[in-house]
């Protein structure tokens, strides 16, 4: 697997894994929330994060696939601190109970791993009437993101530890993408959805908030940080609506596809390396810097998508809407 990868100036490479990118790091004391981490890369990060010492928080749609994986990590790391709950990103009442709960426990949030997704689905909408894999991919991220700034600022100054934003992307947004990178006004228009195209938006739309929110951190003197990452082409259940692209994978694995060990590194190196103390704003690919497309960095482009989304998301937290 991966028998030419070079390490980049991280020391990382496409072939390294999780554990790998986070050998030696303590993360006791710290508190993340992954997003889809019943399955795949989302598992296998809480796992790494888990035997690294962080409280991990699973949110997670599935609650019993999820609760097996809980099992399964702490049969490997009793020391582990895991809890469990119930998250679906395509429905924004779910995303606001979940953020009420996680906000009442009074729990710290240090890191925040936005990496559930869907790929390449069937036009349809959510329970919000929102595109589903804009409202899963983007929507749902963006709208809890914002519900938990306070309790990541606070959390920030209290402990006075930098706090960590991860969206987890793909470079699909720069192979799958519409002419425009997004279609503001057509992102309901099933005349003009094409389901890859439309995945492609929706890891655009991952990317800029990112890049929004370290502008505005920066600006307000707050020591988060927000990156994105390209976790690289994986063999995971993301497929799962594409049957032939699904097969394909499955053959394809030992060749040329990450496997989940090396699917979840570059999530985690970000939201743990000390290398990347202080970086904001930037795209990372096989544990290293990176850079993403044209669009991925066009601010003004991140700007409109930021408007759209806080009014899709409407009556929400107000930390950063002005």
């Amino acid at each position: 697997m991966w028998p030419f990868s070079r390490k980049g100036a991280s020391g990382f490479s496409s072939s390294s894994t999780a554990e790998q990118v986070t050998d030696g790091i303590d993360a006791t004391g710290l508190t993340a929330i992954v997003t889809g981490a019943n399955s795949g890369i989302g598992a296998e990060t809480a796992r790494v994060l888990a035997l690294r010492g962080v409280h991990v928080i699973m949110g997670v749609r599935n609650i019993n696939a999820a609760q097996d994986v809980k099992e399964a990590i702490l049969n490997e790391i009793p020391s582990g601190k895991i809890n469990v709950m119930e998250l679906d990103l395509s429905s924004m009442e779910s995303v606001r109970k979940f953020a009420s709960q996680f906000i009442s426990s009074c729990l710290p949030l240090n890191i925040l791993i936005n990496n559930a997704g869907i790929f390449a689905t069937p036009f349809t909408l959510s329970k919000d009437n929102i595109e589903l894999q804009f409202a899963t991919n983007h929507i749902g991220h963006f709208l809890l993101t914002n519900l938990l700034l306070d309790t990541m600022k606070k959390t920030e100054r209290e402990s006075r530890k930098e706090g960590r934003i991860v969206n987890v992307s793909s470079d699909g947004h720069r192979f799958y993408r519409y002419r425009e990178g997004i279609l503001f006004k057509k992102i309901n228009d099933q005349s003009s959805y094409w389901s890859w195209l439309a995945y492609g938006q929706s890891k655009l739309a991952n990317i800029l908030p990112a890049n929004e929110l370290a502008r505005r951190f920066k600006e307000d003197g707050v020591n988060i940080t927000a990156n994105s990452v390209h976790p690289g082409v994986i063999a995971t259940n993301i497929f799962r609506h594409n049957s032939v692209v699904n097969g394909v994978m499955t053959k394809l694995a030992r060749f040329v596809v990450k496997n989940v060990e090396q699917g979840a590194a570059t999530t985690c190196y970000v939201a743990l390396h000390p290398q990347v103390s202080g970086i904001s704003g930037e795209y990372f690919a096989d544990s290293n810097l990176a850079k993403a497309s044209s669009q991925g960095r066009d601010i003004d482009l991140a700007k409109k998508l930021w408007d759209l989304s806080m009014n899709l998301t409407e009556q929400n937290t107000h930390s950063f809407s002005s």
